[in-house]
């Protein structure tokens, strides 16, 4: 039981130095100065149907907490695809989380990053880029372009730590709901979720 313990704390600290190297080597990468907390990841996993029939689509799953969380609310490995912008991040992902379909890219191109899975259609997605870090016209055109790969009516996630949306509202074109604001995470985190009007 104690050496369980020891294991587990150890992989915790692994994770968060790993973390914490992305942020110093890419802090427009890495939104936050430590990974996402499990509770967080739980609460953004929530919205994904993992009977839907549909695989799900990830952006920016750092270390991997949000991608452990889809997994165990059920969502099979083979029909998740996850993209990730740092190189360490993606390799550290395909070692230690197998199944996932990891890819190394950039998701502000992701006609030719999703590759073969580019005409997929997506059950969900959840988001974890810093969207803070980019132009306001590249989140919105980032956000068209997932609600076009996902059923009308079924969410893009987005974890922030502002207290507003990422994404100012365009009303006509898609809507915005405050699901959740998760204080037991480091900063303190805003989840909201992104309809088709």
């Amino acid at each position: 039981m104690e050496l369980r313990l020891k294991e587990r704390l150890g992989r915790k600290f692994d994770e968060e130095i790993r973390f914490i190297k992305g942020w110093m080597d890419g802090p427009k990468q890495v939104g936050a100065i430590l990974p996402t907390s499990s509770i967080t990841a739980r609460r953004m996993a929530s919205v994904v149907n993992p009977t839907s029939g549909l695989p799900v689509l990830e952006l920016g799953p750092g270390t991997g907490i949000i991608t452990k969380a889809i997994l165990k609310h059920g969502v099979r490995p083979q029909d998740l695809v996850s993209i990730e912008y740092s190189t360490d991040f993606y390799q550290h992902l395909v070692r230690t989380v197998p199944g996932v379909n990891f890819i190394n890219g950039d998701a502000f191109d992701l006609d030719r990053t999703l590759g073969a899975f580019k005409d997929t259609t997506f059950d969900s997605v959840i988001c974890a880029i810093p969207l803070l870090s980019f132009p306001m016209e590249s989140r919105i055109a980032l956000l068209e372009d997932l609600l076009d790969r996902i059923p009308a009516g079924r969410p893009v996630m987005q974890i922030t730590y502002g207290p507003v949306s990422p994404i100012i509202a365009k009303p006509d074109r898609y809507r915005i709901k405050h699901y959740d604001f998760v204080v037991r995470n480091i900063p303190p985190a805003q989840l909201w979720t992104y309809t088709r009007a």
